[in-house]
Parts: structure tokens; sequence; C-alpha cells
């Protein structure tokens, strides 16, 4: 019988000033070592509220990402501290939309059947995860799909970096990016490279 997970509720207001765009910074991984650049550039970014997708690790780490904006966050498969946590956090963007913020979302680039049910159930109409640590954007069953990577220790060749979710004054669908957390620099997979043929 699979575990039972538990859930919970936010909401995140809109900018007073409807002409502002709201901004949310999303991180994940970050495993008790978020990169040390990351805060500054975090900051630099302005966020309305910041969303953490779980393996946390120490959970000093919220407290400091706190001194920049709200955060709302949901626990991984290593925060066996945070039992305060939820495993699912639904969150309702005044006027927008709204997500589900989960640490394991998708399996490869494709959302789990039972967290697009969830989404879905919820009336959510972007998922936010993170585990993989690989930065990725994407749709599936009609589903926006968010995974900013892994702003914590980097694994194999994978980048440091963490997303940032942007409302235009009035826009019910977000911009997307990542951002590299040593440079602050925006981030993109490099280009393919073509193997030479004959």
């Amino acid at each position: 019988m699979p575990p039972v997970l538990r859930r919970s509720h936010a909401r995140i207001a809109r900018p007073a000033d409807g002409a502002r765009a709201l901004r949310l910074a999303v991180v994940a991984d970050t495993h008790s070592q978020p990169h040390a650049s990351a805060a500054r550039h975090l900051r630099a970014y302005a966020p309305d509220a910041i969303l953490h997708a779980g393996d946390i690790g120490e959970l000093s780490v919220l407290e400091e990402l706190a001194t920049i904006a709200p955060v709302h966050a949901v626990r991984g498969n290593i925060d066996v501290r945070a039992a305060d946590l939820p495993d699912v956090l639904t969150i309702d963007l005044e006027g927008v939309l709204r997500i589900l913020l989960v640490h394991i979302g998708v399996a490869g680039v494709k959302l789990r059947t039972d967290v697009a049910r969830l989404a879905r159930a919820e009336g959510a109409r972007v998922v936010v995860c993170g585990h993989s640590h690989i930065p990725f954007i994407g749709r599936d069953r009609d589903l926006l799909v968010f995974n900013p990577g892994s702003v914590g220790p980097r694994r194999f060749h994978l980048p440091i970096v963490f997303g940032t979710m942007t409302f235009a004054s009035g826009a019910v669908t977000p911009t997307f990016a990542h951002v590299d957390a040593a440079t602050g620099a925006p981030w993109s997979p490099p280009a393919p490279t073509q193997s030479a043929r004959t």
C-alpha cells in the first residue's frame, strides 16, 4: 500500500500594485548546501515568494530563504527532519492559477500518472517538482511542468541553477526561466552537438 501523502494548501496574493509582475523563485534539492551565491541572485530577482520543491536538508535553509521572501516548501525523500512540511502543496495564485508543488513529479520527462491525476483533482495547471536535479520546462497531459534543477551540491555534470516564474501584469501563464546560481545569468541547456556524418 502506498504511503499516505500529507497535503496542504497555500495562497499567494498578486502584488498590491497591479501593474507590477508577480515573481516566484523556485529552488529544489539544496541538500543543506545551497550555492554560496544563490541567495544574492535570488534577492536580486526580488521574488514575491519562494517555492522549494524538496530535498531541503537542514531546515535552516528555509529560514535563510525566508529572509528574502515568504517560503512555501514540500519535503523530499531525504527530509526526515521535516515532519511538519507537506508532501504535496497546492498553491493558489490569486486570480491567476493553481500550482501543485511536489518533490518527485516526473519519470524521465513525463509526469507520473499519480501526480497528473492529483494535479487535475486539485485544479492545478502547473506542476513544480524537483528530485532529478535536471532543469526542465515542458508540457505533459495538458499540464505545464517545471523543474528548477538543483541549487545545491553538483551532481555529476548537471548545472547548479534555480528557476523563476514571472507573471506579467494580467497574465495567467508564467514565463519560466532558469538562472545560473553562481553568476546570476540566464541559463539554458547547451545546444546538442551534431556528430559529423559523411
